[in-house]
């Protein structure tokens, strides 16, 4: 997605937002906004309960583990 129209996966991670510029939160941050697009579809496009609440907890997690992999990538000792 373009800046002027982000997809939910894009503002899920916060895409744009990367202070220091670093060209590895960019690409790590844009790969979880796909999976979470994709998790998102799923979501949509099921009328089962269960399924989205999966979805959604899915999403959920994905949005964990891209903020803990995004402090390792800029973690400073």
């Amino acid at each position: 997605m373009t800046q002027n129209d982000p997809s939910y996966g894009d503002r899920a991670v916060g895409l744009t937002f990367n202070p220091g510029g670093d060209p590895r939160v960019f690409s790590a941050k844009q790969t979880y906004a796909m999976l979470i697009d994709d998790l998102d579809e799923l979501r949509g496009n099921s009328t089962d309960p269960e399924v989205k609440r999966m979805a959604s907890i899915a999403i959920t997690e994905v949005q964990t583990a891209q903020m803990w992999h995004i402090k390792l990538l800029t973690w400073k000792s």
